[in-house]
């Protein structure tokens, strides 16, 4: 994953009609605080400007009366001087409109602009998630540049947009000012856009306290963390298949803070479950359901509903089981729910309305149960991958009570949420934002270098842009054997546990990261012991703040998008590929003998059909889906499989060569199964992310992001991609010697597969 989301909340809005606007959103910069003088309701990250006045960096955020496109002011970002890589501007609007389409536009002067570049940025959020973004980072705005209007057009869905947020965003450095914004719904200025009323429903209505659930201890021993298993599989059960619940008629996380103490305070087993019981009385007995067949096993099937311990016989009071099997055979009939929803067109799971409690990022011992709750529920029931976990999923329950309930500080609960979160073993799965704590904890600066675990060993195998210090002392192929004095191999037992993946070579990838805990302190110095030559040099180099010289080093790299190489030889780098390259490399390449597409990156083209026609005789399939069922919780059923390709006598004729390593992830393995199926294709390289299909976002008490692999992607013959990454023809890796030769060793063997013959 790369570092997506932008830590920005607000959102502007102007009118055509100035005085209008004016009045109602401040979108021209011309409503200015009384003692700030800065723009009412604007911030810079997440700093609003009434708290800029306490803050050091005001000086870049600031309105400008001398520079302006309209009216008296001008927002101006002075980021010239500043070492972060980005900054941006944010202005909120918290409604909904009636309409399908919303517009942005708005004026940019530029001065000195380098990096990636500047540029207008729109934001739909709803339930508390981007529904729809663009920051223009596709058409950048970069150099020195005159007052000029630029765009952003975004589907609008008033179905689930609940806050409109704009503003500016600087990737790099320099100056830009913004001036005269105007945002429309349906052609109409949002000033006089019809506003489209919410329906709320009870659960929406039921107070909650957002800062805590009021329990601040929890005393566990053997029969209480039985106890609270059984609750939280109750409690996850009737979230997603009582009817009333799916209705939005109670909310599930102040229910359990009702039921919580009870089965706290039970002096036993029995007083425990029939506190549960009574509880799960007030939610009504379901209507009998027609529709509602008995869940069977069949060949469409793929894995069928676990409940946990709930049905098991001497568990619960007998009792209570059967009323959670009437529950189960009479559920929710609705295929969109309160709590869960399945994505259009996709099928990954939309978990809804679930509250971030982000007011304290220490969660007090209710909410971090929660926490806990929320997270094995929606993987009991809604992960497609569930099977592929390795480990008993219903131990996990029991297994992290302990740790959740007695996290004594910030860290401690971050952590807590981490290793849960590394425990379904999902690439995808990892703390993608808030866990302020544990960002602290693995250090805001990181070594300049660019290492991998080669052979065993940890490899320098480039340095970042710009560093004299990391390149002077170091060089490619350096094994690095101490870090300040701990050997690398205690230090990956000591941090292994903490790095999410789905398959250890991934981890391992995720490890040596530069935005891993092994490389990154808040330490400048780092102590290395290296081996060149198989003799040790000891070593000192300074860390870097890695967002800047990161940001330049991935800048430098030079591959080409597409070019031919070593005598009539294709090669495509899909990371560079636009859409609207494809029939310019059809054309340059379509003669070449043989064609390598290096998938050792993330693509920024979907290449699955419109390559697939170039590169196939005939349509074939190439994946088959596996989706969860909202109307069925823990249901996972396959799709028809799916075909790329078209009758095509003029195909590549040439062979293929796709290389992949563990930077294949994700939309790269999807391609890389895509494409290796048209004919002459071989497959090099090593294990990739084993991280497939669309994403489905979660949020965690206390502000934590996180995402999983929402739909099953396997290929035609049922072998899974998920964990196992992509099917390998040639297993080829790189090694020290190469890496200190200058080699890629990949490259050189698809070439040789190229010239065979």
């Amino acid at each position: 994953m790369y570092k997506i989301l932008l830590p920005i909340v607000v959102i502007a809005m102007f009118s055509s009609c100035k005085t209008q606007a004016q009045k109602k959103y401040n979108l021209d910069f011309e409503q200015l605080g009384n003692n700030t003088h800065l723009p009412t309701g604007w911030g810079l990250g997440n700093i609003t400007s009434t708290e800029y006045v306490q803050d050091s960096s005001a000086i870049a955020f600031k309105v400008d009366s001398l520079v302006k496109q309209n009216g008296k002011y001008s927002l101006l970002i002075d980021w010239t001087k500043n070492d972060k890589d980005w900054t941006a501007t944010s202005y909120s609007i918290k409604q909904t409109f009636k309409g399908k389409q919303i517009v942005l536009k708005g004026y940019i002067k530029t001065e000195n602009v380098s990096g990636k570049g500047v540029g207008l940025w729109m934001r739909i959020d709803g339930d508390s998630k981007p529904i729809a973004f663009d920051n223009m980072m596709t058409r950048p705005i970069t150099g020195t540049t005159d007052w000029k209007e630029y765009t952003i057009e975004l589907q609008y869905d008033d179905e689930k947009a609940e806050k409109i947020t704009v503003g500016g965003l600087i990737i790099g450095q320099g100056k830009m000012w913004m001036d005269n914004l105007s945002i429309t719904i349906d052609g109409k200025d949002i000033t006089v856009a019809p506003i489209k009323q919410m329906e709320l429903t009870k659960a929406d209505l039921y107070p909650v306290n957002k800062d805590g659930s009021g329990i601040k201890t929890i005393s566990l021993d053997k029969e209480k963390i039985q106890e609270l298993t059984n609750l939280g599989m109750v409690w996850g059960f009737i979230k997603y298949y009582h009817p009333a619940v799916a209705n939005g008629d109670y909310n599930m996380d102040a229910e359990l803070f009702r039921v919580l103490p009870k089965v706290l305070d039970a002096k036993n087993e029995s007083e425990a479950y029939t506190a549960i019981e009574k509880w799960v009385d007030e939610f009504g007995k379901p209507e009998l359901c027609k529709n509602c067949d008995e869940i069977k096993k069949n060949d469409k099937v793929k894995l069928m509903p676990d409940y946990g311990y709930l049905l098991n016989t001497n568990n619960l009071h007998a009792s209570l089981i059967s009323k959670l099997e009437y529950i189960q055979h009479n559920r929710n009939e609705k295929t969109k729910s309160y709590y869960i929803d399945m994505k259009p067109n996709v099928g990954n799971p939309d978990f809804r309305h679930e509250l971030p409690y982000d007011a304290e990022q220490y969660p007090d011992a209710g909410i971090r149960l929660l926490a806990l709750y929320r997270y094995w529920n929606m993987i009991q029931y809604f992960y497609p991958n569930r099977h592929l976990i390795g480990e008993d999923w219903n131990k996990a329950l029991a297994e992290f009570i302990p740790e959740f309930a007695n996290a004594k500080d910030t860290l401690a609960y971050d952590i807590a949420c981490l290793k849960l979160i590394g425990s379904i073993h999902d690439t995808h799965a990892s703390i993608w934002g808030g866990a302020s704590a544990l960002r602290k904890y693995i250090g805001k600066l990181t070594m300049p270098i660019v290492a991998d675990f080669i052979e065993d060993k940890l490899v320098v195998t480039d340095f970042f842009d710009d560093d004299k210090n990391g390149k002077g002392l170091l060089q490619k192929g350096d094994i690095i054997k101490k870090i300040d004095d701990e050997q690398v191999s205690d230090l990956v037992k000591k941090h292994l546990p903490l790095i999410t993946g789905s398959n250890y070579e991934t981890r391992l990838r995720n490890l040596s990261n530069y935005t891993s805990v092994m490389l990154r302190s808040n330490n400048l110095e780092a102590r290395l012991q290296i081996i060149r030559n198989n003799k040790p040099f000891d070593i000192v180099i300074n860390r870097v703040n890695d967002d800047n010289y990161f940001t330049k080093y991935k800048a430098s790299i030079t591959n080409n998008k597409y070019k031919i190489i070593n005598n009539n030889i294709g090669y495509l780098y899909p990371a560079r590929l636009k859409d609207n390259d494809f029939n310019d490399v059809k054309k340059t390449l379509n003669d070449t003998k043989g064609l390598i597409i290096d998938m050792r990156c993330y693509p920024t083209t979907f290449m699955t059909f419109t390559y697939a026609e170039w590169l196939k005789p005939k349509a074939s399939p190439f994946v088959i889906f596996t989706h969860g069922d909202v109307t069925n919780p823990g249901m996972f059923t396959y799709s028809e499989p799916l075909e790329n390709g078209t009758p095509n006598s003029s195909y590549y004729k040439g062979k293929i060569v796709i290389i992949v390593n563990t930077q294949t992830q994700s939309s790269a393995e999807y391609q890389t199964m895509a494409l290796c199926t048209a004919p002459n294709v071989t497959v090099i390289g090593s294990t990739t992310a084993g991280a497939d299909g669309n994403v489905s976002e979660i949020t965690l008490p206390g502000g934590i992001k996180t995402m999983i692999s929402g739909i099953g992607i396997l290929y035609p013959d049922g072998t899974e991609s998920q964990r196992k990454g992509v099917k390998i023809d040639i297993v080829v890796k790189p090694t020290i010697q190469g890496i200190i030769d200058g080699k890629d060793e990949l490259l050189d063997k698809a070439i040789e597969i190229i010239n065979k013959g």
